[in-house]
């Protein structure tokens, strides 16, 4: 298609999934309002969810996922290969995710206990960036569609886009909602990444940190906060490591 004899730049994408849940390819496929138009701005590679089609030429990749397995990671690495861009798209493939929960029990055990004598292959859950090079993470279980759009545009056309440089509790004010602490509830969203538009604390529930830390988190404070709200320290590091966003983080 042409528009005044200008043929359109379109940027050839693909988007595979590893282990998760693939909700966050579901939050792109599910927005309708821009899907049409989303597909029509890109040159769509592959897409499991979205299309048959099948190709290796493409200039982005978004990766949904956690890493889990050698087989995974040949298959990354060989996406690597083919993609001058590569995304990864929401939590898991950022943090590890829900996923990475694991890396703590002894998987040989766990394995044997739940398939007996029919263990199947698993290892060490790791992030996108601990196996490949990334250039550019969307964090957030599920990712914001509008911020996978922006980074599309950003990607394709140069057009401005920068990450939120405040949290989450700013983004609840602007909607006007009563802080989650307030009502006895924990709540990362002091030291999380704004970018989600807060829908947790929104619908009565404490932010989880899906989207990782704020730029310039204040960890004393929080734990003074989480202190005198009555939150043990237990309760507060395993909000920290729910995500795998704030691993390198824990309350003393």
């Amino acid at each position: 298609m042409e528009y005044l004899g200008i043929k359109p730049n379109k940027p050839k994408v693909a988007v595979f999934d590893f282990s998760g849940c693939e909700g966050c390819e579901l939050q792109l496929v599910n927005k309708e309002d821009t899907l049409i138009d989303f597909l029509s701005a890109i040159d769509l590679r592959g897409w499991r969810e979205a299309s048959s089609v099948i190709n290796d030429d493409y200039d982005i990749a978004l990766i949904e996922g956690s890493i889990t397995r050698d087989d995974e990671i040949k298959r990354l690495e060989k996406i690597r290969s083919h993609a001058k861009v590569l995304v990864a798209l929401g939590s898991c493939a950022c943090f590890g995710g829900v996923n990475q929960m694991k890396n703590v029990f002894d998987l040989k055990k766990a394995n044997q206990e739940v398939y007996g004598d029919k263990p199947k292959e698993t290892a060490k859950v790791k992030a996108v960036k601990d196996v490949v090079k990334v250039d550019l993470e969307i964090p957030g279980c599920p990712i914001s569609k509008a911020e996978v759009e922006s980074i599309i545009r950003h990607l394709a056309w140069g057009m401005p886009f920068s990450y939120p440089v405040y949290p989450v509790c700013v983004e609840c004010k602007q909607r006007f909602t009563t802080c989650m602490f307030e009502k006895g509830l924990m709540c990362l969203g002091p030291i999380t990444m704004a970018g989600c538009n807060a829908p947790c604390p929104a619908g009565g529930l404490g932010c989880w940190g899906c989207r990782g830390p704020a730029k310039d988190p204040n960890y004393e404070s929080f734990f003074a906060i989480a202190r005198e709200r009555g939150f043990s320290t237990a309760e507060v590091n395993e909000r920290l490591n729910f995500f795998g966003g704030f691993q390198e983080v824990n309350a003393k």
